[in-house]
């Protein structure tokens, strides 16, 4: 069965960081593309950041620069350490697993960023 369990949230004043800790269950972590979404507040899900098997990331262009994500795989767990935090990044953060033709979810870490 696979799970994924997100930690790390919490409220942070603006400029602040937090680091996210995403713990894997039921999959071969190393081999697969994973990454984090997030939803504001009345808005749709969107892409933070990913990374892939091999190491390669991306993020969305809202956060370059101020979030990194990484991985360790000898602890299946996927991270995403936030710096220089915006009101704007105030969400809930999603962990995902990208498995052969389907996408894991966690249950979710809210984030609060105040001003």
């Amino acid at each position: 069965q696979v799970q994924l369990v997100e930690s790390g949230g919490g409220l942070v004043q603006a400029g602040g960081s937090l680091r996210l800790s995403c713990a894997a269950d039921g999959f071969i972590f190393r081999f697969r593309p994973m990454g984090w979404y997030r939803q504001p507040p009345g808005k749709q899900r969107e892409l933070v950041a990913a990374v892939t098997s091999g190491g390669t990331t991306n993020y969305a262009d809202s956060v370059k620069g101020r979030f990194t994500i990484s991985r360790d795989n000898a602890k299946n767990t996927l991270y995403l350490q936030m710096n220089s935090l915006k009101p704007e990044d105030t969400a809930v953060y999603y962990c995902y697993a990208d498995l052969i033709g389907h996408m894991n979810w966690g249950q979710g870490t809210q984030v609060t960023v105040s001003s």
